[in-house]
């Protein structure tokens, strides 16, 4: 039998409820129920408190716990964790016996999690231990309590309602750490029959590899991939709250966006890079090399297929997505830089010292400039690194903007210079554009206050107009 590995969100966890009678069962007869694997996120803010505000940096547990001195703010942090988890399944859970066993879930965990620190705490006070080398151990460690907790709930809620559904815990509590993501998603299958049952599994995955080093708050979707990959399924599917559309209808009008339908990996990469994940590009590779299909589905709308995404190339060009992100730029100027090498390479360096995420970037002979997606704080602290290695370079940084159009072939459709004029009648002037031989994406770069206006004006009129020439053709 043929299955799915489908992957859930944390926002629309947070609505499980709802997606019991829609996604997960539905009009389903018992024969149509099976098939099926479900990778679960934390609920909705979850993460956050136990780590940190993915967008305002607001600390959770472990930033409290890394910081600790006598406050012991991570206690009261841990405790709020335990009260969110129990407000959260209680808003999904309608019988009391549900409730009472997600709440001495929610118990035994946390109660867990907080000895192993006070233990770690304690350990690290005698001078042979430094807790800086167990903090990424801690970090996988408390992420894996929000997967664990709503891959649970999820499960309770549908054995609730006649499903023969089983909780997979992959977050390796009270189990051997020294295992393989490969060996710990398999020994957890052993015996799984996804034609008579359905799995609900946690996001997080504990492993030797250490998921979070390399993917911090991606993990859940490497996680879904590899699993998809191991177990041969037919189809990846990710379940999101939106189609993946042209656009994003809040900027350009939900009469104006059009559902993809159909894509390739390589906009998937395109859309990654402008911040605009279908899935991680990682996550994206594994499923690629595989031969699996992804789907990006709207989880509110199971009757609709939603976006397949291969490796199939264009039928003929056209742009499918307008998107765009604010940046930083860090221009490097020195005039001794003509025809001398490693002046990039330094500059990367640094970069990567910092963690901070490259966008795009162009050269002259003398000028390397580089479009990031960084806060002005780090950007403080990469200037001064590069002013110590080059001193008499002068380096600028400014905040602008990007939009991107993107399309698996955009090959003869003039999207440079229509484009610039499309800004232009808007109103506003690019500062730079770009367009690489491969003609999937273009990017144009703009004053932030010309991101919205730019967004729209290039869905008018390479999406919106378009559509309208093909319809009045048709």
């Amino acid at each position: 039998m043929t299955h799915t590995v489908e992957k859930i969100g944390g926002t629309s966890m947070s609505r499980v409820d709802e997606l019991r009678d829609t996604l997960f069962i539905g009009e389903r007869g018992p024969e149509d129920l099976y098939g099926r694997v479900f990778v679960v996120s934390a609920f909705g803010g979850i993460t956050n408190l136990l780590l940190e505000h993915k967008k305002s940096g607001e600390p959770g547990v472990y930033a409290y716990f890394a910081n600790d001195d006598t406050t012991h703010g991570w206690h009261d942090m841990l405790d709020r964790v335990a009260e969110a988890m129990k407000e959260a399944h209680a808003r999904v859970l309608a019988h009391p016996g549900d409730i009472q066993q997600a709440d001495s879930f929610v118990n035994e965990r946390i109660h867990g999690a907080r000895n192993c620190l006070i233990d770690l705490q304690r350990l690290c006070s005698y001078g042979h231990f430094r807790l800086a080398e167990h903090m990424s151990q801690t970090r996988e460690l408390l992420s894996g309590l929000g997967e664990a907790h709503s891959a649970f709930t999820t499960t309770l809620i549908l054995q609730r309602a006649g499903v023969n559904a089983r909780f997979v815990d992959l977050s390796g509590w009270h189990d051997e750490g020294d295992v393989s993501l490969d060996g710990r998603i398999t020994g957890a299958f052993d015996g799984i029959d996804p034609a008579t049952e359905m799995p609900i599994v946690t996001g997080y995955a504990q492993c030797a590899e250490g998921l979070m080093n390399e993917f911090d708050r991606g993990y859940s979707e490497v996680t879904f991939s590899r699993l998809a990959a191991l177990t041969g399924a037919s189809e990846a599917i990710i379940h999101k709250e939106f189609h993946l559309s042209s656009s994003d209808p809040k900027l350009v009008g939900s009469g104006a966006v059009r559902k993809l339908g159909q894509t390739n990996y390589d906009v998937a990469d395109q859309l990654s890079n402008m911040g605009m994940e279908a899935i991680h590009p990682k996550a994206a590779k594994t499923l690629r090399q595989a031969d699996v299909p992804l789907r990006v589905t709207n989880a509110f709308e199971p009757g609709d297929p939603g976006t397949l995404i291969n490796d199939r190339p264009a039928d003929e060009p056209a742009v499918e997505i307008v998107t765009g992100l604010d940046i930083v730029t860090l221009e490097v100027f020195e005039q001794d830089m003509v025809g001398v090498k490693g002046y990039d390479a330094a500059i990367l360096d640094v970069l990567k010292r910092h963690g901070v995420r490259i966008v795009s970037k162009v050269s002259n002979a003398n000028t390397i400039t580089h479009y990031l997606d960084a806060s002005l704080k780090t950007m403080r602290r990469v200037e001064n690194d590069i002013a110590q290695i080059y001193p008499s370079a002068e380096i600028t940084t400014r905040t602008l903007s990007m939009v991107a159009v993107i399309g698996r072939d955009l090959s003869g459709l003039s999207v440079l210079s229509r484009g610039l004029l499309a800004i232009a009648a808007a109103g506003h002037t690019a500062i730079g554009a770009s367009q690489g031989p491969r003609n999937v994406d273009v990017q144009f770069v703009l004053d932030r206050n010309a991101l919205e206006p730019a967004i729209r004006a290039l869905h008018a009129e390479f999406v919106v107009d378009d559509q309208s020439c093909l319809a009045r053709v048709a």
